[in-house]
């Protein structure tokens, strides 16, 4: 029993020695702080503004009958022709096939740097990743379907389908220029 006692001796005494520091740390001299609480009361305060007086609506009637009136349109105007029936010329991409790698990207950023025959002839195409692919007539390049439907030395021609503007497609003709390699 004695050894609890003086035990509890030990923890209370660092106790009361920490809660004596601490209110002994809250005790400091205050004067700068008083000063300037003291210092931001007494100064002035700025009176904010009133609120500016609104001018009343002055309603004006317009009775000039020489002139034109300002709110009527000078020219009639004429009925919008009806929009064109949309004629399904039956052109439409395959969205069911196979995307190509060189479908990711657009014509102008694909070159054209020569050919290879290996039985059939071979175009070889720079994409703008460096990549160099191998295609032949039958394969698809650029973002609009481009089919290539023929390879030459000088050109690739393609048929390549895009939005008419009115909800279906047209087939178009297009071709890629061989480019000199350096």
């Amino acid at each position: 029993m004695y050894k609890e006692a003086a035990m509890r001796q030990h923890i209370k005494l660092p106790i009361v020695a920490i809660i004596l520091c601490m209110t002994t740390a809250c005790q400091q001299d205050k004067q700068d702080l008083d000063t300037y609480v003291a210092q931001v009361k007494s100064q002035q305060k700025s009176d904010i503004p009133p609120i500016p007086v609104m001018k009343p609506y002055e309603h004006f009637d317009y009775a000039a009958s020489d002139l034109r009136d300002p709110f009527v349109p000078t020219v009639v105007d004429m009925a919008e022709p009806e929009p064109e029936p949309i004629a399904d010329n039956g052109i439409k991409p395959d969205t069911d096939r196979r995307r190509e790698a060189l479908e990711a990207f657009e014509l102008s950023e694909l070159q054209f740097v020569g050919t290879l025959e290996q039985e059939q002839i071979w175009a070889l195409v720079r994409a703008p990743d460096g990549v160099i692919h191998r295609v032949q007539v039958g394969n698809y390049m650029g973002r609009n379907y481009g089919k290539i439907m023929s390879i030459s030395e000088n050109e690739i021609q393609l048929k390549e389908i895009v939005p008419n503007g009115r909800g279906g497609f047209i087939e178009r003709d297009t071709s890629v220029q061989a480019v000199e390699v350096e």
